[in-house]
């Protein structure tokens, strides 16, 4: 961590361990969490609460006047036209925390004015604390962290969000996933966006995808992903994505190269991208069951090496 850490900041570190410190207090003893169903496989326990709970109560402690938006309680608490709100997913892979699957993580953004200003994702299981002030730089405990080098896709590894809400079209995510398989070394679906973004900031993986995520979702890890020299926006590149439900994020080589497969899929894709999506499912659904099973190894290793 930086030694000229902004106070902002030194209250949302502050904030963080203090949840992170309830969260692995519960992870003792997981089966003995309350849990309750927002959606079908939507899940919040009493520890999202509990968690959301002193994170609030740290910050308005710090600053009254500030505003809040958190996934459970919303804008209930904290001034309401405040040009600073904090926005704070109090635990972000709640899935994984019920079922003991150390992934997941307390992720605490401040926007001023709409920009995001502040940021920190806290992993507990790891006693991780990636942070980022505009402007600074980003950093992984004390360690400057910068995005991956990678420039060829054949190479890189890609992490992703599978959707499993009602109503989600699976079947466009199973080719967006398809088309991102064939072109590079992996992909991996850990569960917990606000960390996945944290690990394209940290170099660990080079890119990530996912549609139908929330301000709460994205807003530390995508200033945490800038200020290592990271790129990051909707699924066409565009900058202003944090309310449009879609994200991709990764290198600035990589993210070009991202654009180029999995922007088609974006809902702000032009009518033509748009049609070759729908023209490209309806053939799938038709093609002869041979046809489905796929590329041959050797045909993958071929597109691998032309990306």
């Amino acid at each position: 961590m930086s030694f000229n850490q902004h106070p902002m900041l030194n209250v949302a570190v502050k904030a963080a361990r203090a949840a992170g410190a309830i969260i692995n207090r519960a992870a003792l003893d997981v089966e003995a969490v309350r849990i309750s169903q927002k959606q079908v496989n939507d899940f919040v326990t009493e520890i999202d609460q509990a968690s959301e709970a002193i994170i609030i109560q740290t910050l308005l402690e710090a600053y009254p006047g500030h505003g809040i938006l958190a996934e459970e309680s919303g804008s209930e608490h904290g001034a309401k036209d405040s040009e600073f709100v904090w926005i704070i997913d109090p635990l972000d892979g709640t899935t994984n925390f019920i079922h003991g699957f150390p992934f997941y993580c307390v992720s605490i953004a401040l926007a001023v004015k709409g920009r995001i200003e502040q940021a920190v994702v806290y992993d507990p299981t790891r006693n991780d604390l990636f942070t980022a002030t505009r402007g600074r730089g980003a950093y992984l405990n004390d360690r400057r962290i910068r995005v991956s080098r990678r420039t060829r896709l054949g190479e890189c590894l890609i992490s992703t969000g599978f959707p499993f809400r009602p109503g989600d079209n699976f079947k466009e995510y199973m080719s967006m996933m398809g088309d991102v398989m064939q072109r590079t070394a992996g992909i991996r679906r850990p569960g917990a966006a606000a960390l996945d973004l944290a690990y394209v900031a940290a170099g660990y993986t080079d890119g990530f995808f996912e549609k139908g995520l929330s301000p709460w979702d994205a807003a530390a890890g995508s200033l945490l992903v800038t200020e290592a020299g990271g790129l990051i926006g909707n699924l066409s590149g565009e900058a202003d994505f944090l309310d449009q439900k879609e994200c991709l994020a990764a290198n600035p080589k990589i993210y070009g190269l991202l654009i180029g497969l999995v922007g088609k899929y974006s809902k702000f894709a032009s009518a033509g991208e748009k049609a070759g999506v729908r023209q490209k499912l309806t053939l799938s659904d038709s093609a002869p069951a041979d046809d489905k099973a796929g590329t041959t190894d050797g045909e993958a290793a071929d597109d691998k090496s032309e990306a």
